[in-house]
């Protein structure tokens, strides 16, 4: 399985000629390593409805028929925008799609989409099995203990924001790392705007002597394989 950082928070999955996109943030995204057209997803799966995730997800859905899963709110009102396999879950349900499945688990930010701040929800984490794999996304959140319930699901990598100002910065990363305790740490949710500038070398290396974790401070476009 092949988990590819495309800036920001979005990520591609690849495995036995599947495809899921996470998050897939990319026209308008400065640190972006791909188009929007580049990428031919079965499965879109979103954390939440602030626009640096929803991003492209309604072209693509569009373009290509994939399956988008989401909360409640979310996921009825990209039905709404013509999106056809939008797929309305929430916290503690698990879906199905093409290849593997995505349970849904907290997170504590907000969520809303636009400037008119439309569909309404709440966040979530997102526990994807896919490849042979486990992967925790968390999303944009703060750090909070029911982390440790997220690490008895038998984490191989956990991706975890680190920007700080809108969502956890290194310190309660770091704090999130021993909570989850997987094996592997991916860095995302930074250097993207002002406000998340952060060096991700310098949390590999605390990550690293801190926890009994490795950290993959991946560039956008690089690729992790697991």
């Amino acid at each position: 399985m092949e988990l590819t950082y495309l800036g920001h928070s979005a990520f591609l999955l690849e495995a036995d000629g599947k495809t899921v996109a996470v998050d897939p943030f990319l026209t308008g995204n400065s640190t972006a390593a791909r188009a929007a057209d580049s990428i031919s997803p079965e499965t879109i799966l979103l954390t939440h409805a602030h626009n640096d995730h929803v991003g492209d997800t309604i072209e693509i859905a569009k373009r290509t028929g994939a399956k988008v899963i989401a909360t409640y709110e979310l996921g009825t009102w990209l039905g709404q925008q013509g999106v056809e396999n939008a797929t309305p879950a929430n916290h503690g349900g698990t879906v199905a799609f093409d290849g593997g499945t995505v349970k849904l688990v907290p997170a504590w930010h907000t969520s809303s989409y636009g400037e008119d701040f439309v569909a309404p929800g709440v966040p979530a984490g997102l526990v994807v099995r896919f490849g042979g794999q486990t992967i925790y996304f968390a999303g944009d959140t703060c750090l909070f203990g029911d982390m440790a319930l997220v690490g008895e699901e038998g984490l191989d990598v956990a991706v975890l924001p680190i920007g700080d100002h809108f969502t956890m910065g290194p310190a309660d990363a770091i704090k999130a790392v021993r909570l989850l305790k997987a094996p592997a740490v991916v860095p995302c949710h930074y250097n993207t705007f002002p406000p998340i500038r952060q060096d991700p070398n310098a949390f590999k290396q605390m990550v690293e002597e801190q926890t009994d974790s490795t950290c993959h401070a991946l560039a956008p476009g690089a690729s992790l394989t697991l």
